[in-house]
């Protein structure tokens, strides 16, 4: 079997918080294609893996899919004069899925057979409410109460606004590209009022998971973790600051009480080995998609088992960046709670051949062979963004 092509979908659509998907998908001599995903966080981003992508394929055809860690070190060491993380490392990441995908086909297991087999027997989830319903008091309770009630027993909110605008126009935290890294005493106060409430309504048995989104200087971030502990019981505070910097993570983990979540933005296991190393971290969330993909974010889950430190991957995007990870953690000792956008995953339907069956707060996966889903050519195609 030798690939033949690698082929990026950009798609649009109202199921992604930004209006857009990235799939890819390897095809093979033999027939056989595998998905992967890479999904990322701006237009701009999303158009030049494209780019990158095609390049990609044409270096890579003719190539044995089956040689998934060859492959991975051929596409990773490409890029290494040029700077291997980040966008690099994310098509690394796409590609890599979708070779675990044509492995599990072929073989006829799904990926997490491959990977030793189960350790459990379906994956627990955290889940988040959707803030653009928080209009009022009555509508918070409400959107938190149905995320109760589906059964899951952890979410995770953002409390501190975006939309805010600077003087000169720009968005609260960016002025002239440069990352602000403030917070007003008023947005503080809010936010606390509402995580009270958030807390207050979910009850002491949901984990309540602060999101920070790396916004924050040292000093902002520390105070307003430390308002959030006084407001009412935190388990995790999320990426307080930009990642460029652990000195800085140091100083906030330095000087605040609550557990400390970090990775969605740590590209490959040598990212995390200075988290790991330096007790930065309570809980690691890299992402599959982004990290390195399935055999990537399996040798990171190990890191964290030496270290006794659980691994809870990240996932903002479409239905192969969940189903990717939860195939690693049914194989993973030190698992906590993988992300899901939203309670009720039904906006993939469309996207997919079949739902992904989430009920009472837990993902199940099927035996069926690679990721266990197929991706919906006819919308894709229906769908598809042209590049020119």
């Amino acid at each position: 079997m030798k690939i033949t092509s690698i082929r990026p979908w950009l798609i649009k659509s109202d199921a992604s918080y930004w209006g857009e998907f990235l799939f890819v998908e390897v095809t093979t001599n033999e027939g056989v294609s595998g998905w992967g995903e890479i999904t990322t966080t701006t237009r701009l981003a999303n158009r030049a893996l494209c780019t990158i992508l095609r390049q990609i394929g044409v270096a890579v055809t003719g190539e044995d899919p089956a040689r998934i860690e060859h492959l991975w070190h051929k596409i990773f060491r490409s890029f290494t004069y040029m700077g291997s993380r980040g966008a690099a490392v994310e098509c690394v990441s796409a590609i890599d899925i979708a070779l675990w995908d044509i492995r599990g086909k072929v073989l006829g297991k799904p990926i997490y057979e491959l990977l030793g087999g189960p350790v459990r027997d379906e994956i627990a989830l955290y889940t988040h409410p959707n803030q653009a319903k928080f209009t009022s008091k009555e509508a918070v309770v409400r959107e938190i109460l149905d995320i109760v009630e589906s059964g899951h027993t952890a979410l995770k909110f953002d409390p501190y606004p975006h939309q805010g605008r600077s003087a000169d126009g720009q968005p609260r935290e960016q002025r002239d590209g440069y990352l602000d890294g403030s917070m007003t005493r008023k947005d503080e106060r809010e936010a606390a009022e509402l995580t009270a409430l958030i807390r207050e309504t979910a009850g002491p048995d949901v984990d309540i998971l602060i999101d920070a989104h790396g916004r924050f200087d040292v000093p902002t971030a520390i105070r307003l973790c430390r308002s959030l502990e006084e407001a009412g019981q935190i388990d995790w505070f999320e990426e307080p600051c930009p990642p460029e910097s652990l000195n800085a993570l140091k100083q906030v983990r330095e000087k605040v009480s609550a557990a400390i979540s970090w990775g969605e933005r740590g590209h490959t296991k040598w990212d995390f080995v200075p988290v790991l190393e330096n007790r930065l971290a309570d809980y690691i969330m890299p992402d599959v998609t982004w990290t390195g993909g399935i055999t990537e974010l399996k040798k990171i889950s190990a890191l964290c088992e030496a270290y006794y430190v659980p691994v809870s991957p990240h996932d903002a995007a479409g239905p192969i960046n969940v189903v990717a990870g939860a195939q690693v953690m049914m194989t993973v000792p030190n698992f906590y709670k993988l992300e899901t956008s939203e309670w009720n995953l039904g906006k993939y339907d469309h996207l997919i051949d079949r739902p992904l069956d989430v009920s009472n707060g837990s993902l199940k996966l099927t035996s069926r062979p690679g990721l266990g889903i197929e991706m919906n050519r006819d919308y894709l195609q229906a769908h598809e963004i042209e590049l020119g």
